[in-house]
């Protein structure tokens, strides 16, 4: 049975995915910072699930989790990096530093130091990474600025993990979803669930479970396959015009 190694497994593509991979035969070792959440998945899918009620940017705690996992958790097959955010939509002159270096905190450091803790028994088992970025790495818009270099930064770094892999048989994915409804709005406008319904609505958007199942796909494919890069958009969301100032 292989294992998936999923970071953010208590909501949104996370949980979506800790729970396609258990449906199609994996046991998941899922990470997360809200316990009741984690509880409840474990109590949900049994045997299965692994639960680390850990902070992906606590470099120590991560790396004592990983090193105390259980015999039968310890082979890891995949890592998914999934924690990630938004925080805050102003633009970057009006922007908070804080919820800034949060994003890069999440999103740049502690993928690359899990990824690093993990490297060994993903190389020992030929597996796979599958890094979440996002179609922000690749089209610029008006309060993106940190939280589209953090995903632009994921990008490369698959692409160069990809390149240091070679020859080892890991597979490496940068997964570039669009508009997704999950909490990641709410959380990124500071709990305004109005402005998430607002920006989702009619709009008929990805899901989680649609996430998840494209992850699963890839994971699942013929082991000398390699996605490279991989852009999901839902139909009716599609690439911003060029912005225009007039004096």
């Amino acid at each position: 049975m292989r294992t998936a190694f999923i970071t953010g497994g208590t909501s949104g593509i996370g949980e979506a995915a800790v729970r396609a991979f258990v449906a199609s035969g994996w046991r998941v070792v899922t990470t997360g910072r809200r316990a009741e959440r984690l509880s409840a998945l474990r109590d949900s899918l049994g045997d299965s699930v692994h639960t680390l009620n850990v902070d992906v940017r606590d470099r120590a705690a991560m790396d004592a989790a990983i090193a105390g996992l259980p015999e039968d958790f310890a082979r890891i097959d995949l890592l998914i990096n999934n924690a990630g955010l938004a925080l805050g939509t102003a633009p970057a002159q009006q922007s908070n530093l804080d919820d800034w270096q949060t994003m890069i905190d999440t999103n740049v450091s502690a993928l690359v130091a899990v990824t690093r803790m993990l490297l060994p028994r993903l190389i020992d088992t030929k597996g796979a990474i599958i890094n979440l970025s996002s179609v922000a790495a690749n089209y610029p818009y008006a309060g993106g600025n940190v939280y589209a270099g953090t995903k632009a930064f994921v990008r490369q770094f698959s692409l160069g993990l990809r390149a240091d892999l070679h020859g080892t048989g890991v597979r490496v994915t940068s997964i570039e979803p669009g508009m997704v409804e999950t909490e990641f709005t709410v959380v990124r406008t500071g709990g305004d669930r109005a402005a998430s319904d607002k920006l989702y609505g009619g709009v008929d958007p990805m899901t989680g479970e649609d996430i998840a199942a494209t992850l699963l796909w890839v994971a699942e494919l013929p082991v000398h396959l390699n996605i490279n890069t991989l852009e999901l958009m839902p139909v009716n969301q599609s690439f911003a015009g060029f912005a225009v100032a007039r004096n």
